[in-house]
């Protein structure tokens, strides 16, 4: 079974000029909500098993469900409070049937080749796989360093850089990692397993250089309408 957590519970704070009050996954993009393009990309991947981490206006996801005649299950959890994207994900793993799952983000388009990342991750016995996109001439991301068998060393912050690999916000998070681990209820993925676990588990990167768009400020929101009316 292959299957695929979606972060949808965002507040969309920094869209709050060009989108009304509604979840970031749920910006109308070229006309269509945001995450009609990630279950467009779901269905064409041939994913079986979507689950959705809801929270902020969760009631609005949910009558969109409604409306999906889709190829594959859905399944969605709802937080109470905000968990932070740790929280969030470890409460949705407790609707994974499999042994690991995909992760993405409601408010980011990586067009990856998922059957490839899960090769990759399988081969390597990760505990979390990482998708990585190589850009040139930026600032809005922290990097990220590999070393000769593709294991993540590094997470820097966000600084300039002229070319290098960034997060590109989708993984493959191998279920038994959270009993592996001594968590809070709320915490940080990023934060508090990624950065400070960097050196205990299996924390590999893999490099693919497809389209990527994160709508979560407005310039990056206005190039996703234009470039996803050719969809």
């Amino acid at each position: 079974m292959k299957e695929c957590i979606i972060l949808a519970g965002g507040f969309g704070t920094r869209l709050q000029s060009v989108v009304n009050d509604v979840p970031k996954c749920m910006a109308e993009v070229a006309g269509k909500p945001f995450l009609q393009y990630l279950f467009d990309y779901a269905a064409n991947e041939g994913f079986n098993h979507i689950i959705l981490s809801l929270g902020y206006k969760s009631d609005i996801v949910i009558n969109w469900l409604r409306t999906q005649n889709r190829p594959f299950g859905i399944s969605y959890v709802v937080e109470q409070y905000p968990l932070g994207t740790g929280g969030a994900i470890k409460l949705a793993f407790e609707k994974v049937k499999g042994t690991e799952a995909f992760v993405i983000n409601g408010d980011t388009f990586f067009d990856i080749d998922s059957e490839s990342l899960l090769e990759f991750h399988r081969a390597k016995e990760s505990d979390i796989s990482v998708a990585l996109k190589p850009m040139l001439d930026f600032d809005r991301y922290g990097s990220v360093e590999l070393d000769d068998e593709k294991r993540i060393i590094c997470f820097n912050e966000k600084e300039y850089k002229k070319e290098g690999l960034i997060n590109g916000g989708v993984y493959i998070v191998t279920k038994k990692l959270f009993s592996k681990l001594s968590l809070p209820e709320k915490f940080s993925f990023e934060k508090d397993i990624m950065e400070s676990h960097i050196r205990n588990i299996n924390i590999y990167g893999y490099q693919q250089d497809n389209y990527f768009i994160d709508i979560g400020i407005p310039s990056d929101f206005e190039k996703a309408n234009a470039d996803f009316l050719e969809k």
